[in-house]
């Protein structure tokens, strides 16, 4: 194969991936904000003591004579949100590879870009809330939703260049990445050294299979399993366990592509050449690829609107409202997002710009660079879940999410008018 060749390969293999990424978040959005929808109503309707009811309801699992008993809020926070952040981790895997996080000057702008809009509004809500009962909760406002924000650059359809698009999904994310340490350092329980023992030693299990060249996923899941149980057990978020995994999965296929004979490959005529012909395509795709091309429609249809369902529904009434436009918490939640954000990411990636260790995405201008950065302030799904874990008081952490929609409907509203004001503005010139 021609040098060319090999080039459009790796081409079309990074840009699959990537395009069929951005159609799914930006649908899932749309999605996630039916759910939070639904669960408001249904919080602030005659029948809300069935909501809380059903959440707070009790499963208990026994593993080897040990009795796991969560709610089912805790099991969709805990559980189900381990595949969503597994996906995360092999975003990260799939973009440090091969994407916009793969050379060093294309990272340089999403990651300083990403630093401020982590720093910028954890700044703000600890000076808000510095001598506060809220003062835990700063880093509820460092979180992006990239599926929100993209459903937001959706809906202003071509008008929005690519190269934005790109950048906003890099920063979110950079912005995961800083969100995970976050939660493993800040957010975890009292460490377990046993139990952090033998998750450690999981993992080395799980290099181990790796590097014997072991490809039975079932392997892996078991494996996954027995991670989740000792992040739980070791005080670290055992959602952690997901992000793992997913940078642990290779981003090389097991079988070279090109090595594949395109006869074979065709042959469906019998039920096992059908059978070797789904083994062939699926193994001369790499790891990552694979599982989230698997994966990722779940969590962004069924797992992320569920977690919005599942957390969304706050009680909105008089007496809340009064305490929520007084509350500190629910301030530095929205001066965080709305203002944090936007301060933040315009400000470090000028300074980059500046400084000549990042140049602006062609096509990309300052006044379209602001207008991400306003929507990089919603940040719904990854703030709510901080804001689950940085508040064991319930008024506080309803002030919280209270903030956290109020913010997102601000950041996005502000995104949406600063960029169709931006474009107006390049029309005319």
């Amino acid at each position: 194969m021609s040098t060319h060749g090999c080039r459009s390969t790796k081409a079309r293999r990074v840009v699959a991936p990537l395009r069929d990424f951005l159609a799914l978040q930006a649908a899932s959005g749309i999605l996630l904000v039916l759910a939070a929808v639904a669960a408001l109503l249904w919080a602030n309707s005659p029948w809300k003591g069935a909501y809380e009811a059903i959440w707070a309801s009790h499963v208990n699992v026994s593993v080897a004579g040990h009795v796991l008993d969560l709610d089912l809020r805790h099991w969709m926070n805990d559980g189900l949100m381990t595949l969503f952040f597994f996906v995360v981790g092999l975003e990260i895997k799939r973009e440090l590879a091969e994407g916009e996080l793969n050379d060093a000057r294309k990272a340089a702008l999403p990651a300083c870009a990403a630093l401020g809009g982590m720093v910028v509004p954890a700044v703000l809500f600890a000076l808000i809330n510095h001598s506060g009962p809220g003062r835990s909760g700063w880093g509820i406002p460092m979180a992006t939703d990239i599926a929100m924000a993209l459903g937001v650059l959706a809906l202003l359809g071509s008008r929005v260049n690519p190269a934005l698009k790109l950048f906003l999904l890099a920063l979110a994310i950079v912005d995961d990445i800083g969100a995970i340490l976050v939660i493993a350092v800040f957010y975890s329980d009292g460490i377990d050294g046993t139990a952090l023992l033998i998750a450690a030693l999981i993992v080395a299990a799980v290099i181990g299979a790796r590097v014997l060249g072991i490809h039975q996923v079932g392997v892996y899941v078991v494996l996954g399993i027995a991670l989740w149980l000792a992040a739980h057990e070791a005080g670290i978020h055992a959602t952690i366990a997901g992000v793992v995994l997913g940078l642990l999965a290779p981003t090389q296929p097991i079988v070279v592509a090109d090595l594949v004979d395109e006869a074979v490959l065709a042959d469906i005529s019998t039920f096992e050449t059908a059978a070797e012909t789904a083994r062939l395509a699926r193994q001369s795709v790499s790891v990552v690829e694979w599982l989230e091309h698997l994966l990722h429609p779940w969590t962004s249809y069924v797992i992320v609107p569920l977690f919005a369902f599942a957390n969304a529904g706050i009680a909105i009434d008089v007496s809340s409202l009064r305490r929520a436009s007084s509350s500190a918490v629910t301030l530095g939640v929205i001066v965080g997002l709305v203002i944090g954000k936007v301060v933040g990411v315009s400000v470090a990636s000028w300074i980059a710009v500046r400084i000549g260790i990042a140049a602006l995405p062609d096509g990309v201008t300052w006044s379209t660079l602001v207008g991400a950065a306003a929507l990089a302030g919603i940040g719904f799904t990854v703030s709510l879940f901080v804001a689950g874990l940085a508040f064991d008081d319930a008024a506080l952490e309803g002030e919280a999410k209270l903030g956290i929609i109020v913010a997102s409907i601000l950041a996005a509203t502000v995104g949406t008018l600063l960029l169709r004001r931006a474009e107006s503005g390049a029309n005319s010139g």
